[in-house]
Order: C-alpha cells, then sequence, then structure tokens
C-alpha cells in the first residue's frame, strides 16, 4: 500500500493548464498516481497508510526561489520556516557572485567580511568545505528543503585575482576558467555576478565572456545582477543579452526590474528588448519580487574605486577625512556605481539591520531621519555608521515603481525569486512572504496573473531553467515536492514593520514526500539535499 494519498484536491499542476479535481498517490518521494475526479466518477478509489483531505485546497508543485541568500541560513537554522511555510521546496544559492565556496583560506575570510550584511559573519558555522562540491555535500547533512547552487563570479576573482580594479592576466583567467568548470562539474547549476558588487564588477565584458563559454559547455546559465538598475539601466541588460549571445550561454536576469526615478514607467522598453531577443533565438528568463523597495548592504552604495582592495581598505578610506569628502561628493553628486550611477537620495534608504547592539536605534529609520535626530548632514551619519558596524549595515531601499512590477511580472519567462535576505532586525518583508503575496495580493486581489500562470511561473518555469527533468510539475514520476493552500486566504504576513511574521492559507508542504509544513506548523523533517546539475560537457557555440 502506497504512503499517502491526497484526496480532492484541486490540482494546479504547474503547466498553466486549469485546474483539475484529482486524488494524488505519494511514495518513495514520488508522485505514483493521479486519478481525477475519482469520487464524481464513482470508480476505485486510491488507498494508502495514510489519508489527507484537500477538500477546498490547491496541490501545486512546490515553489522554487530562484533567487535566495540562504547559503548560510540553511546550516545556521535547520527549521528554516521563513522558507518553507512559504512552500518553497527548492531555493538556487550563490547569488549575485559572491558566497562560500570556491574559496581558500584567505579568500574565506575575506568573503565572510564582505556579505556578513547578507549572512552574518558566521561565528556559529563550522566552516568546514572549500569546494563547491564540499559545500554541496555539507547541505547534503540535511536542510529544510532542497539547494542548488551557483558559483559566484566575484568570489572566483577574488581567488584569481584579488580586490583589484584591473583586466585579469591570461594566467589568471585560465585560473578562474578553471575555477568555473570544476565548481560545474561538481554539481552547481551556473554561475552568478554581482556587477555592482566587488570585486567581480571590476570583471570587463571579454573576461565574462570566457567565463560564460566554459558555463554554456556544462549547458549551465548566467545569472548577473548586471552593471545598473538606474542610470544606463536598459544599456546595462542589451549588455548582459549581447555576453551571452556571443558566448553560446543561456541568461537568467537577476531580480529583473527598472528602478529609480530615472525609470518610472520604462519595464515596457525593456520588456521589448527582451522580445526581440528570444525571437532572434536567445535563452532567456528573468526573476523579480513582488515588492518596490531593494534591498542591501550599506557599504554597497560606495562607489567602486572606495572599495578596492577590500573590506580593510574600505574602513581606511573612511576613516580619513579627505577620501572620505570625495566619496561623499561621488555619491552625492555624481552617482556611484555602487547606487547605480544615481545620486544617492538618504531618504530613500533605511537601515534594516546593524550587527552591534549599540546600533539599534539606526534600524527602522532612513539615514536622513537618524541625521536630522542628530543635528548633523547624511553622509555624516552614514560615515559613523559604516564605521561603527564594520560595514555590516544592511538596507531596503526605496526606488522601486509598483506599475515596473507589475508589467515585468506578466512577461512568459517570468519567475520568481524572493532575493531574501534573512539577516536584521527588520529584513525586507520578501524574505517571509515573497510567494504568498504572489498568490494572494497578485492574483486574488490583483488579477494581475490568473492562479495557473502564477503557478507556472512559480515551478515549471524554473525547473525548464534548472535543467530539472521531475521537479516543477504535478506529474506521476515526478519528485514529491508538493504545496498546498486555500486560495480564498493565502496571504503574507510579514510587512515592513513586522517582516518575520509567517504567511497564512498555507497548511502543508511537502518536500520529497516528507510533510516540512504539517496543519500550518513546522516538523522536525530535514530532508533537503543539494540539488545537482549533471556534468555533461558539449560543444560551446554561438547562439
Amino acid at each position: 500500500m502506497e504512503e499517502l494519498v491526497i484526496r480532492d484536491a484541486d490540482v494546479v499542476d504547474g503547466s498553466g493548464e486549469p485546474s483539475y479535481r484529482a486524488d494524488v498517490v505519494v511514495d518513495g518521494g514520488r508522485i505514483v498516481s493521479i486519478v481525477k475526479e475519482a469520487a464524481a466518477a464513482g470508480c476505485q478509489r486510491p488507498k494508502a497508510r495514510r489519508e489527507l483531505d484537500a477538500e477546498g485546497l490547491v496541490l501545486s508543485p512546490g515553489f522554487i526561489d530562484m533567487h535566495a541568500h540562504s547559503d548560510l541560513a540553511l546550516l545556521r537554522d535547520p527549521d528554516h520556516s521563513a522558507k518553507a511555510a512559504q512552500g518553497v521546496t527548492l531555493e538556487v544559492l550563490g547569488q549575485d557572485g559572491l558566497s562560500y565556496a570556491p574559496v581558500d583560506d584567505r579568500t574565506l575570510a575575506e568573503v565572510r567580511r564582505a556579505i556578513t550584511g547578507w549572512n552574518g559573519y558566521g561565528d556559529d558555522i563550522d566552516f568546514d568545505w572549500r569546494s563547491v562540491g564540499e559545500y554541496l555535500a555539507r547541505l547534503d547533512r540535511g536542510i529544510a528543503v532542497n539547494a542548488a547552487y551557483l558559483i559566484p563570479q566575484g568570489t572566483v576573482r577574488m581567488l584569481a585575482v584579488g580586490w583589484e580594479d584591473r583586466e585579469a592576466t591570461p594566467e589568471e583567467l585560465d585560473r578562474m576558467r578553471q575555477l568555473v568548470a570544476e565548481g560545474l562539474e561538481q554539481g552547481a547549476v551556473g554561475m552568478s555576478s554581482g556587477l555592482t558588487y566587488t570585486p567581480g564588477m571590476y570583471a570587463k565584458d571579454a573576461e565574462l565572456t570566457e567565463l560564460c563559454r566554459v558555463v554554456a559547455s556544462y549547458d549551465g546559465y548566467y545569472c548577473p545582477h548586471h552593471r545598473s538598475y538606474g542610470a544606463g539601466a536598459l544599456e546595462a541588460y542589451e549588455e548582459m543579452v549581447a555576453l551571452t549571445r556571443e558566448a553560446g550561454c543561456s541568461l537568467h536576469l537577476a531580480h529583473a526590474t527598472m528602478n529609480f526615478g530615472v525609470n518610472e514607467g520604462r519595464a515596457p522598453e525593456l520588456l521589448a528588448l527582451l522580445d526581440k531577443a528570444l525571437a532572434e533565438g536567445a535563452d532567456i528568463s528573468l526573476d523579480t519580487y513582488p515588492y518596490t523597495p531593494g534591498c542591501t548592504t550599506l557599504v554597497a552604495m560606495l562607489p567602486s574605486w572606495a572599495s578596492e582592495g577590500g573590506p580593510e581598505e574600505i574602513l581606511r578610506r573612511l576613516a580619513d577625512e579627505e577620501t572620505a569628502e570625495r566619496i561623499r561628493h561621488h555619491m552625492e553628486v555624481i552617482g556611484a556605481d555602487g547606487c547605480h550611477g544615481v545620486p544617492i537620495e538618504w531618504d530613500t534608504i533605511e537601515i534594516s539591520g546593524v550587527t552591534r547592539p549599540e546600533l539599534a536605534d539606526f534600524v527602522g529609520r532612513t539615514v536622513r531621519q537618524s541625521a536630522d535626530a542628530r543635528g548633523e548632514a547624511p553622509w555624516t551619519t552614514a560615515r559613523r555608521l559604516l564605521l561603527d558596524d564594520r560595514l555590516g549595515s544592511t538596507i531596503l531601499q526605496h526606488v522601486g515603481h509598483e506599475e515596473n512590477v507589475r508589467q515585468i511580472m506578466r512577461h512568459p519567462v517570468h519567475t520568481g525569486g524572493s532575493d531574501g535576505i534573512l539577516q536584521g532586525t527588520k529584513p525586507h518583508p520578501r524574505a517571509y512572504g515573497t510567494f504568498p503575496r504572489y498568490l494572494g495580493h497578485y492574483v486574488r486581489e490583483l488579477g494581475v496573473l490568473s492562479l495557473e500562470e502564477c503557478v507556472a511561473h512559480l515551478t515549471s518555469r524554473p525547473a525548464a531553467r534548472l535543467r530539472l527533468p521531475d521537479r516543477g510539475l504535478v506529474r506521476e514520476g515526478y519528485r514529491a515536492d508538493l504545496v498546498l493552500f486555500d486560495p480564498a486566504t493565502v496571504a503574507a504576513g510579514a510587512t515592513y514593520e513586522n517582516p518575520r511574521t509567517l504567511p497564512t492559507g498555507i497548511p502543508h508542504v511537502l518536500v520529497d514526500g516528507r510533510f516540512v509544513i504539517e496543519d500550518g506548523r513546522r516538523t522536525d523533517a530535514l530532508v533537503g539535499r543539494a540539488v545537482r546539475r549533471s556534468p555533461v560537457r558539449r560543444s560551446a557555440g554561438r547562439r
């Protein structure tokens, strides 16, 4: 007798096709049988050791978070309800060109400092890996949800070149090619970049193209946080499309939106660019989160020249009065590349987290509000915070546009990604609310997408990008990564004031056929594992 039968579910199977009523049978971590309209037809009902009445609930594939920053959170917090409670059954890690493999002892210390604001410093983590394969093996010891990994190009450059703003030598480029190939052979699904973050942003297009050729040879994909989401955003998208076409590499655009005042109402221009490339044969997808503010670290706002050399050099420059004044002028007058070429507006920069308890008063206020309370200029406040918090502060940046968000999420190649940073006292609510917000706010309340369309965006489309042949659909033989939710009540509980509130209307989540959320509560199951791309090489060529 099979393990579980889910009775009378309204199956939204991830294909985008209309829903249907069915009994779904799960055994051995897979869907073994789907009996449509069993009760109405009066036919023999499937039996199992356990039955779950799904009357009134939608059964869909588990959601795939195409842009997650849970690289340490999955190891630190086995519960991981922030994602499991949303119905997420697979996260893609290694984002924005900075993560923890491949590394050596030097670069591990450097990257831990560089992205403390994303993941914490990691004092509570045993960093017993150095290679991509060893990191994936660490995940295989048991995590709350499944995880795939992108090789972080910035970390690779850190290993081969360091933090210098210069072109790589031929020998250094060969080393980077080798590191990328090794990571792909060990199971990574592609490569990411953070082209407004150092040191990855120091790579010229020719260097990135060569690395993308390696990615293409393993049938992986390139996931860039490109060079601007503000001034020059459209040109930055064009750059990534042209680069990957030259390399013959699939392209997935990270948190693809058009932000800042210069881009209000310009989403149609981006979509026209993508449609033209797709019509010409490019392989492109993208992800977005269903919110307008962005989230990153305060130090990321600095101009790239101020970050050359790594964290200690940044602190040295900030401590020097003359250099700090140059940084201020670049940020407030010229527009730093770290702030996407737009002069910074301090009333849009809200501090969401600090690493030192004595700085807690900054959290929940914009830099301008804190500056006004102290009777000083905003840059003085920001500089003080960067120095006192040793670059660890996280921010929300309120620069998005709702009409751009809605138009981009409708596009056929769109997928969902939380870009969820779990650090900080008041993290962005997208970390806890992205997927139920799609289903509740944008489907049920606004009708921006139909339920069937939205589920396809969150399941089968990302699975296709990841080249996963047995995930992303409710099909016989597929992995039983499943979500049951109430379409009438599903909603994000997380708000800007209370960002760690769990969603409502998602009573059951299964990973590999095991309940990780049951009756709305987290179980103790740690059945998630690393999901690896099969390392089959092909000839790289132009597309």
